[in-house]
């Protein structure tokens, strides 16, 4: 089982963004809904993909609006069937990439929505791999391209299965309909594009711009550690910024000031990491508020604003330590 995140704040501070259950993904946490997040691995063969039937979209039919789509006619595929609507031309999604998506569920034979992101106004990060999210959405949206929007029909085998799920009302024995809008693709691999900015205090830490998906090397000067925040750009990206009730998809790599030593990142995990800004040490909170997506940030934080005297348990973080962080912001959800 992979090393959990360090950044959640809990009083008892054990930290961790990662979902209930010990193999569940850290992305789970950007949305409080239910579905599609798979309700445990499935044992199902691959589906038969057929183009239908679908039911139709009455009203919403442009990418990233939020869709009214009809009942399903008739009996629906036993099979997964699936239609991309609006075709993409962005980067193509593959088995195990982070989505970002928008995305509407109803059930076919009722058209009674359990779900929908556009509502909530954030949109989902979840990781295309078993177990993680039920197996009609990672067979229906591999190969698919971003700035795609696509519909799916999933029979309860590639949904949830006999028991169905309770918590969003749906039975066993329904067939689901997604309408998916795809806003990107990210993978372990990811990092920020955005343009170099100039490093030239000498008192800061000095973080590395390589932009192959690999941690970046971190600096730390032989100097007083700064009592306040630090919050600067390494690479500031053109992308929305932050605000503080957002939640965000990030690779990250944090140090100890005192004698540079890693304590956690993502890099190291090989598994990129979603949070709410509400959910993590405040330190975290306020240096990516008011940052662009597609930068990466240096973060030094002060121990009133990370883990103080209480940092967690088997973390390798002392007591009152002022941690270091390179963040990567890929998306906001």
């Amino acid at each position: 089982m992979r090393r959990r995140s360090l950044l959640i704040s809990v009083p008892a501070g054990l930290a961790t963004l990662a979902a209930c259950g010990d193999d569940k993904s850290d992305s789970s946490k950007a949305s409080d809904s239910p579905s599609p997040s798979a309700s445990g691995p499935s044992a199902a063969p691959p589906p038969k993909i057929v183009d239908g039937p679908l039911p139709a979209v009455t009203a919403g039919s442009k990418f990233d609006e939020k869709p009214t789509v009809a009942k399903g006619s008739g009996e629906p595929s036993k099979q997964l069937a699936v239609k991309t609507l609006i075709a993409g031309t962005g980067k193509t999604v593959a088995e195990n990439d982070f989505v970002v998506a928008h995305y509407l569920g109803q059930v076919w034979n009722t058209a009674k929505v359990f779900d929908n992101s556009y509502d909530r106004k954030a949109r989902l990060a979840i990781q295309l791999t078993q177990g993680q999210i039920i197996d009609g959405w990672r067979y229906a949206l591999a190969g698919k391209k971003a700035g795609s929007r696509v519909e799916m029909a999933v029979p309860p085998t590639w949904g949830y299965g006999s028991q169905g799920n309770p918590q969003a009302g749906i039975k066993g024995t329904d067939t689901l309909v997604f309408v998916v809008d795809i806003q990107d693709a990210f993978n372990a691999t990811s990092s920020a594009k955005g343009k170099e900015v100039t490093q030239d205090n000498a008192d800061l830490p000095k973080v590395g711009t390589n932009t192959d998906g690999k941690a970046p090397s971190i600096e730390v000067p032989k100097a007083t550690a700064p009592k306040k925040l630090v919050a600067e750009y390494v690479l500031e990206g053109d992308g929305e910024e932050v605000a503080a009730d957002n939640s965000v998809l990030v690779q990250y790599k944090g140090v100890l000031w005192d004698g540079g030593k890693e304590f956690d990142s993502s890099y190291a995990n090989k598994q990129l990491v979603s949070f709410s800004l509400q959910q993590v040490v405040k330190g975290w909170a306020q240096g990516l508020t008011g940052k662009k997506v597609g930068s990466r940030v240096l973060i030094v934080i002060p121990p009133e604003l990370g883990y103080g005297d209480n940092p967690p348990q088997g973390s390798g973080i002392k007591k009152d330590s002022t941690l270091v962080f390179s963040v990567d912001i890929l998306a906001k959800l």
